[in-house]
């Protein structure tokens, strides 16, 4: 495992009481979506990211694309702390990559 490979955790949360606000949360979300951020939970998401230069384009991406209200937070981590992560109750849900083992680079 190589310890240039990063890990972008996202935590957001989003008002939902008018109609503008779902519609701003339904854009964010699929914003992430289609960068390749993957959910771990409901308002938790996670992006595998190649290096530090690509942690700080994506940055950049989320500041230009981040929703008027309610907040959002960003942690980068390498994937070596990502992998320690402790499930204590409940199950993994949803497709993300949990190791660069076959991970191919083009």
């Amino acid at each position: 495992m190589s310890y240039r490979f990063m890990r972008m955790l996202l935590f957001f949360d989003l008002p939902s009481v008018t109609n503008s606000d779902l519609k701003e949360y339904r854009k964010f979300r699929k914003f992430l979506i289609e960068n390749g951020f993957s959910m771990l939970q409901e308002s938790v998401y996670s992006k595998l990211l190649l290096h530090n230069t690509a942690s700080h384009m994506m940055l950049e991406k989320l500041q230009k694309n981040k929703p008027e209200k309610g907040s959002v937070c960003v942690l980068i981590i390498t994937e070596k702390q990502y992998q320690k992560m402790v499930l204590l109750i409940g199950e993994l849900k949803g497709t993300f990559l949990e190791t660069d083992e076959r991970l191919v680079i083009l």
